[in-house]
């Protein structure tokens, strides 16, 4: 595989002269943060924010850090504790708002650091939905859709930001300075009419990928290539969102310090917004939460042996494998198959199960592919061989306490010498019959499934198409086995029961290799579970390890290269890659987790975060208070 270089190239020390903001700045200033995430969990942002918090805590005079998002009920519930007896200067506002007939919540996010928080119930606003669209257009220019209700919500969200937003640098912001920082198109509606209305707020933008780019790269095998020919408003019209393109473009012109979160997407933004970032701001996390010191190799074998639970019960009615000779690979995101690289994980699977037969290799991959795809419920047949297994094990149970009373009782009463009995002798005829009935039903001549649960329109799902035309069917010659679970992983699934963050630590090896991936959370999390993982230099994570970590495939931070690679050169290099993995020694392999759990602080907020607090100092001084 090619080495990566690992100077910094000039872009990536942008913003490396910028000035933070200092101690005593963050004293006299609000840092007020939104993102339709806060509070509800949509995507990656929610992660990006609620893993941030605690760092920036460790800066932030904490009254004057305070997060925005929408407020949805069963959310709240869960997540939010309302605060009632304040007369801060944001419970003063929120006050103000109320009175004024929008309808604001004041209280803590109930995660680490149970930052304050302020939710808009925007239902409130619908009467007045046609008059700000109006109003957008006649101001701004953007033309908003009718028929589009997730648009509708968070046009009315953000107008009710806007007015908090007022009322508040009315009161001449309560002595201190404003920096307001949002994220994602969908918190940033309000900036426009901040720049038109002339508010004494420092604005910060973060785009975390733009919307047409996601559109194109999963239409355009060319993408990257293509990125400076194409024109963003035909392109925008002809995939019909134009008024998300329009509203992207807005916020990163009317910031005044424009961020993304790596240097892949600050390409995308050049070309399809129109501004290149001022700075870029890594996603880190907070790598306390995973820290397990000496524990975390244990709990690689504990969470382990629950996926085995999984493979017997999913595999061992039709034929056996050897758990100690077989790797468990994994992939997981949002189910864009060419954006997330499933398309090329799926290609080298069927190359290395080659190799692996040909080599006559003795061990066993199981790769997991755990996505989101519309379902009706559970496969009947592995929720079946489940229920078995596990009666089995129960009578195997009963039989081992009263095979060990019975041999107990023979030992200390026998008279006969020092014979050792029969032990068929002391089970009876109806213990008997159980274990042969058990026997008869758990044996299968079927193949196992290479699916969970039952798709709602199986015939178009490309990862089923593709394991049908290839033939990666879970035949028991195949030392590759697939099992595809389009559903997330959490305590209340009956097949793992177990968290994901729990199943990651059971693998060995996550397998991310994005045509289309602005940072790419899941490798991230990987190495801060100690597991080794793949990614690919056009993800965000994968182009900041490659020009940042000397030497990272020693470490288990694996980077393929993809950018200007044939997509079937790419699929043999992560096979070969895969290859090698599989015939590394245990203790390798236990080494090499140690090695990856230790670089996993190179991604902690407290080390990342500084971007961030250069961005606010850059918008501060951008702006005269």
């Amino acid at each position: 595989m090619k080495q990566h270089s690992t100077k910094q190239k000039p872009s990536q020390s942008k913003g490396y002269y910028i000035k933070k903001i200092s101690e005593e700045e963050m004293t006299k200033t609000y840092l007020f943060e939104t993102a339709w995430e806060v509070c509800n969990q949509v995507g990656g942002i929610y992660t990006v924010i609620k893993s941030k918090v605690p760092s920036v805590l460790d800066h932030w005079d904490y009254d004057n850090y305070v997060l925005f998002g929408p407020y949805f009920e069963a959310n709240a519930a869960a997540l939010f504790e309302p605060i009632y007896d304040s007369d801060d200067p944001i419970a003063q506002t929120v006050d103000e708002m109320n009175k004024k007939g929008h309808k604001a919540h004041y209280g803590t996010w109930l995660i680490e650091g149970r930052p304050k928080a302020v939710l808009f119930d925007f239902s409130v606003s619908y009467p007045y939905l046609g008059e700000l669209k109006y109003l957008f257009w006649e101001h701004h220019g953007i033309s908003l859709p009718d028929n589009d209700e997730l648009l509708n919500q968070i046009v009315l969200f953000g107008h009710q930001f806007h007015q908090f937003l007022k009322l508040f640098t009315d009161k001449k912001s309560y002595g201190k300075k404003v920096i307001a920082h949002f994220h994602e198109w969908m918190g940033a509606t309000p900036i426009p009419e901040i720049r038109r209305d002339k508010l004494p707020i420092s604005i910060v933008f973060t785009t975390h990928a733009t919307m047409l780019g996601r559109y194109l790269a999963m239409n355009d095998r060319g993408f990257y290539s293509n990125l400076p020919t194409y024109d963003w408003e035909k392109e925008s019209k002809h995939f019909n969102i134009e008024a998300v393109v329009h509203i992207e473009r807005a916020a990163a012109h009317g910031c005044h310090v424009f961020t993304t979160v790596s240097e892949i997407t600050g390409e995308e933004c050049k070309y399809l917004l129109g501004r290149e970032p001022d700075l870029y701001l890594p996603n880190g996390l907070n790598i306390d939460r995973f820290e397990a010191m000496h524990e975390f190799q244990n709990l690689h074998l504990s969470f382990k042996e629950k996926i085995n639970e999984f493979v017997r019960g999913h595999f061992f009615q039709s034929y056996s494998f050897d758990l100690n000779k077989t790797l468990y690979f994994f992939t997981s995101g949002r189910y864009e198959y060419v954006n997330k690289g499933y398309d090329l994980t799926l290609e080298a699977l069927a190359r290395l199960n080659y190799k692996l037969k040909q080599s006559k290799s003795k061990m066993t991959v199981v790769m997991f592919f755990i996505t989101r795809n519309p379902i009706s419920g559970f496969n009947p047949q592995v929720l079946q061989h489940k229920a078995l297994m596990e009666e089995i094990q129960r009578n195997c149970d009963e039989l081992n306490s009263d095979l060990s009373q019975k041999l107990f009782n023979y030992v200390i009463s026998n008279e006969k010498g020092f014979k050792v009995p029969d032990l068929n002798s002391l089970l009876d005829d109806y213990t008997t019959l159980k274990i042969r009935r058990n026997i008869q039903y758990w044996k299968s001549k079927n193949l196992p499934t290479v699916i969970t649960h039952e798709l709602l329109d199986e015939g178009k799902d490309e990862i089923m198409n593709f394991l049908k035309g290839s033939n990666l069917l879970n035949l028991k010659e195949d030392r590759v086995k697939i099992v595809y679970h389009p559903d997330f992983i959490s305590t209340a699934n009956p097949l793992f029961r177990m968290e994901y963050y729990q199943f990651i630590r059971g693998c060995h090896l996550g397998v991310f290799p994005s045509y289309y991936e602005p940072w790419g959370y899941t490798p991230l999390e990987c190495c801060a579970s100690g597991i080794p993982s793949v990614t690919s230099d056009l993800a965000g994570f994968g182009s900041y390890v490659a020009n940042n970590i000397p030497e990272s495939d020693k470490a288990g931070l694996y980077v393929i290269n993809r950018k200007g690679v044939d997509f079937h050169d790419a699929a043999e290099n992560l096979a070969n890659l895969m290859f090698r993995f599989v015939r590394v020694t245990r203790r390798d392999r236990i080494t090499q987790r140690n090695k990856v759990e230790a670089t996993s602080i190179q991604f902690d907020w407290n080390k990342l975060g500084m971007a961030y607090l250069k961005a606010y100092g850059k918008a501060l001084r951008s702006v005269k208070n």
